[in-house]
């Protein structure tokens, strides 16, 4: 047996001895009326040895617990902090002191009431009167949890994450704030937040693989939303000047420090505004963001500080070519550029003059933009859905921009296109690219294309990644750090063996009922790993 084995099993044993008194290990209800921080900072002037006249109500979780014998000190975890808690035989009734002695262990949660006093050694604590067991826990909790080792166990168990370090709390903390300052501001420039669905029939707005599903009751195959965009511009089209949504949005992608498969983005639309609108909005919710999570515009990251005050540098893509590769690209025809890239064996998606300019800037230049910096007027292959550049009569690049900042995107903004002869023409292009075997390719959706022709104003689009952004304003290292549950390989084997096999939809109505039979063994397997979390506490009371 081992020692886990023999702690669960002490654990159950206290359990039952506790029912037997009449104890439940896991009340309904419990009502604290004061907290960590709250009571340390008001008490912090109480003299060394001095108790205040206040009696407060706690309840946390039991971190660490010293036993003197007639003298008990815990260490008392809650939403806001940390407090130290003494149980004194002659102070702490006689029930709650032996309850406490005998069967509450590291991990539990417990309800207290007491006093508040300073110790000799001048830490503010509660002189504990009651005490009361909230909730047994039959696991203990990890004896270390740090290093590089357990990053990969802290994401896939975050609660024991926020059990044993509470300042990753505080990252999330600041994402809320982060979040909160981005509507507060748009709201107050007279944006209207709206909705839009997560299940797709057609999958529009990015360059992305979907994650394709399948709806039952209409037995059609629909997708997760790679984007809002498209259904944000019916909204403009509908009568909306400004609005915006915070989405998540699933791409069937890689997964590295800056992506992960499902990831919360804001999209942003404004009637009547361009591309040089979008930069200026940019740079104010960055600031803004930046300011109410940190109180400055400047921000520490992988040891570097970055300051966020605006105006942020603008350069085109060519400059930028220019300045990091030495070349003009706008000077060099697609012969020359592609001798270019072949030489310096620059990664591209295709032959193109476009294609290959693209290629160039993130080989060369994307790694050195350190600070904010806006990169604009892209090549027209790059997407299908903005306007081509108003001062470029060759017809090669496009109003759209990416703001930069160590090395990586922050977000992505255009000048849409509302020429509805042409959106059909770039759109038949992609679907025909999507038919000849690229899975970032946009599907032609002819609801869209119509809402397009029904007539759109001029308009400002940006979409910005709150993930990203708050990967930098709180100087985290990775993705994982600002999502509270990161995507994770699943560990059990057969679910893995699930994962990895690529099953395509049954189409036809014979094939759907092969289709649930395997689902139902699946599910069936579910389930008995879910029963496994039982069988060793069983296992262990048996014995």
């Amino acid at each position: 047996m081992g020692r886990e084995d023999l702690i669960v099993g002490e654990r159950l044993k206290k359990i039952e001895e506790l029912r037997k008194k009449g104890i439940d290990s896991y009340p309904h209800k419990y009502e604290p009326k004061n907290y960590s921080s709250e009571i340390k900072e008001k008490h912090s002037k109480l003299k060394n040895d001095e108790r205040a006249k206040d009696y407060v109500k706690i309840a946390g979780r039991v971190m660490t617990k010293r036993d003197l014998g007639k003298l008990i000190f815990v260490t008392l975890q809650d939403s806001r902090g940390k407090v130290q808690v003494i149980l004194q035989k002659k102070e702490t009734e006689d029930g709650s002191f032996e309850l406490f002695k005998r069967y509450v262990d590291i991990g539990d949660f417990i309800g207290c009431e007491g006093i508040v006093m300073k110790t000799r050694t001048g830490e503010v604590s509660v002189l504990s009167k009651k005490i009361v067991v909230l909730s047994k826990s039959l696991l203990p909790l990890p004896e270390k949890w740090h290093g590089i080792s357990d990053k990969e166990e802290r994401y896939r168990k975050r609660y024991l994450d926020l059990i044993m370090n509470p300042e990753v709390k505080k990252v999330f903390e600041k994402r809320s704030i982060i979040i909160d300052s981005i509507r507060e501001l748009l709201k107050k420039k007279g944006f209207v937040e709206t909705d839009t669905p997560y299940l797709q029939p057609l999958y529009g707005g990015a360059s992305a693989k979907p994650f394709e599903t399948y709806l039952n009751a209409l037995d059609m195959k629909l997708y997760l939303a790679v984007s809002p965009e498209l259904y944000l511009k019916r909204l403009i089209v509908g009568g909306y000047d400004k609005v915006f949504t915070i989405a998540r949005n699933f791409r069937n992608e890689g997964i590295d420090r800056w992506h992960n498969p499902e990831f919360t983005m804001i999209e942003i639309y404004q009637a009547y505004a361009d591309y040089n609108d979008m930069m200026e909005l940019t740079e104010d919710l960055y600031v803004n963001a930046c300011l109410k999570a940190n109180n400055t515009t400047k921000v520490s990251f992988k040891g570097k500080e970055i300051d966020f005050k605006k105006p942020w540098k603008r350069m085109t893509m060519a400059e930028a070519i220019k300045k990091f590769a030495g070349i003009d690209v706008l000077k060099m025809n697609e012969k020359e550029l592609k001798e270019f890239v072949k030489k310096n064996h620059v990664e591209i998606k295709y032959e193109s003059w476009g294609w290959m300019v693209q290629g160039v800037f993130e080989h060369f230049c994307e790694e050195k933009l350190e600070q904010p910096i806006f990169i604009t007027d892209h090549p027209v292959e790059t997407t299908p859905l903005c306007k081509l550049h108003r001062n470029d009569k060759t017809n090669r690049l496009i109003e759209r921009f990416e703001p930069f900042c160590m090395g990586t995107e922050l977000a992505n903004a255009y000048t849409e296109l509302n020429d509805p002869i042409m959106q059909r023409k770039l759109l038949e292009e992609q679907q025909k690219m999507l038919k000849e075997g690229n899975d970032e390719a946009n599907p032609l959706d002819e609801d869209f294309i119509n809402a397009i022709e029904t007539g759109m104003p001029p308009t400002g689009g940006l979409g910005i990644g709150i993930d990203r952004m708050v990967i930098l304003l709180t100087g985290q290292e990775s993705i994982r750090d600002v999502i509270l549950f990161p995507f994770m390989r699943i560990e059990s084997p057969f679910v893995k063996e699930k994962i990895s096999s690529k099953q395509g939809f049954e189409e036809k109505k014979e094939n759907k009922t092969q289709k649930e039979k395997k689902e139902t063994k699946v599910e069936e397997k579910i389930d008995k790993m879910v029963g496994n979390a039982a069988k060793k506490v069983d296992k262990v009371k048996k014995k």
